[in-house]
């Protein structure tokens, strides 16, 4: 009887073109169904909670896959799994679950976080792992330009186009926490679901704004309006981890 699994997932996306799979072969979920293949000797499809870019980075990703059976338990897939991904990809845990659940249509919300370094250099060990922001910027206005974006709002101006109309932009972000620690200011972004690019056209726009670059009221304006309006800056990839799926 098939059985269901459900996988927490942590890797660093700098070596790997995202989660969703491409004709290349080289995306996170490409070298995990890769390492099931190798086990079962068969396709298995692997479902992600969500699509991760190029270059960002997962503490928990969570996905599913259906397996044929349930003879390897949910601690050997853990270890024969983690034997045949590459170091960059870890499975932290597996477990087997009921059909009804499914990574992405179960997911209730998910937890992202934003690093930036801000001192004239980058540690090596910061290399990918923060945007490296040289110049001082406006805490307090940044925090304040945060809040703006907590609520139910019309997200169309801070999402990019990924080839397909979305069915709705509305989102809603429960809490922005903005935390700084010597030279590395973290964004955490708790919210029922987050657009393409969406986290990183914010983030950008509250660097700006903390840079003078831009006004609070022309953010406010933008995501009052639902409209995508003047040329707009997503912060890079390499900042940006998805903390955890809640369900």
């Amino acid at each position: 009887m098939a059985r269901r699994l459900k996988l927490i997932i942590a890797y660093d996306g700098t070596p790997f073109a995202g989660w969703q799979s491409q004709s290349h072969r080289n995306t996170i979920q490409d070298h995990i169904e890769r390492a099931f293949e190798r086990v079962l000797g068969k396709p298995v499809r692997v479902h992600g909670a969500g699509r991760t870019d190029a270059g960002v980075h997962a503490l928990a990703q969570c996905a599913h896959a259906d397996l044929p059976n349930d003879r390897l338990s949910a601690a050997r897939w853990t270890e024969a799994l983690n034997a045949l991904l590459p170091p960059a990809i870890r499975m932290l845990r597996c477990q087997y679950v009921s059909n009804d659940f499914h990574a992405r249509l179960s997911a209730k919300g998910k937890i992202y976080r934003y690093r930036i370094w801000l001192a004239p250099v980058l540690p090596p060990f910061e290399c990918h792992r923060a945007w490296h922001t040289p110049r001082p910027i406006d805490f307090k206005i940044l925090k304040r330009a945060a809040k703006r974006f907590v609520g139910t709002h019309n997200f169309a101006g801070f999402a990019a186009n990924r080839g397909k109309e979305e069915k709705s932009t509305i989102r809603t972000i429960y809490s922005v926490r903005v935390r700084q620690e010597g030279p590395c200011m973290a964004i955490e972004f708790d919210g029922d679901g987050f657009l393409y690019k969406m986290i990183r056209l914010i983030v950008g726009s509250l660097v700006k704004c903390a840079l003078d670059k831009m006004c609070i009221e022309d953010v406010a304006a933008r995501l009052d309006s639902g409209q995508v309006g003047p040329p707009r800056f997503a912060a890079p990839a390499e900042g940006l981890f998805l903390v955890r799926v809640r369900y």
